[in-house]
Parts: C-alpha cells; structure tokens; sequence
C-alpha cells in the first residue's frame, strides 16, 4: 500500500482547517480531520507546537519591540512569556510597562505588570514574570 496515496486521499476527503471546528457527529477535530475529542494530541506534538509557538512570539517580539533583545536574559524571558501567552498584538498594549522595561525602570515595569487585568487572569504566572522584571542580572530564578 503506498502511504503518499492514502495520504492524498485523505487530504482531498477530509480537507484542511488550521482552526478547531466540530466535525459532522460534533467531534472536536483539527487539520486534517484530528478528533481532539477522543484522540487529543501527543505530548510530543504538544512539544512540536510549543516549540513553533515559542519560535513566532520571538519572532513577534523582534518585529514589534526590537530593543527587547538588549534586556538581561530575565527580563527577555518575562517579555517572552508575555508575548506567548497574550499574544505581541495584546502585549503592545502594556504601553507605560514596556516603557518601564525600556528604559530600565524594572520596579516600575514589574508594577505595570502587576496592575493589569491580565495579571488577575493568570495569578501566580504574573507573579512569576514580576520577579523576573525586579530581579538583577545575572540572578537566575
């Protein structure tokens, strides 16, 4: 049998959707007909996808604020974090703490990031990347 045929066919009979939809007996699917439902993924296609997912808020980041490069590795990674879990467009929003980050003001930034809804909707992970905007270079946490 020959795999590249079997997977045309199912390219062509199950189509492509890069977002979740419901298939037709309501099935959470993805892409070429994956049942999320009862299949779900695989933790190496959950490390396939974060992997990608890390690799484009990078390269969000270096498109939208290409100063962040310059930040010590703690502050990178706070941002970086950010920026994966809101995504650049909604991370720009944080005006007065990218500000703070940009011109070295770590308390104030660490602050601004504390003082935000988003930081009531992910609790201790905003925490977390408050400690690493106040923290000194070099202090790995």
């Amino acid at each position: 049998m020959s795999y590249d045929l079997i997977k045309r066919d199912i390219r062509r009979d199950e189509g492509l959707r890069l977002k979740p939809y419901k298939d037709s007996v309501g099935k959470l699917s993805i892409g070429y007909g994956r049942n999320l439902d009862d299949i779900g993924i695989t933790e190496e296609e959950a490390e396939i996808l974060l992997a990608h997912d890390l690799y484009n808020a990078m390269q969000g980041l270096d498109h939208a604020l290409p100063w962040w490069r310059n930040l010590d590795a703690l502050k990178q990674r706070g941002l970086w974090n950010m920026a994966f879990n809101l995504g650049v467009p909604r991370l720009l929003k944080f005006k007065k703490m990218l500000a703070a980050l940009q011109r070295g003001d770590w308390s104030a930034a660490a602050d601004e990031a504390l003082d935000s809804r988003w930081a009531t909707q992910v609790g201790d992970r905003a925490k977390r990347i408050a400690e690493l905007f106040r923290a000194e270079p070099g202090k790995e946490t």
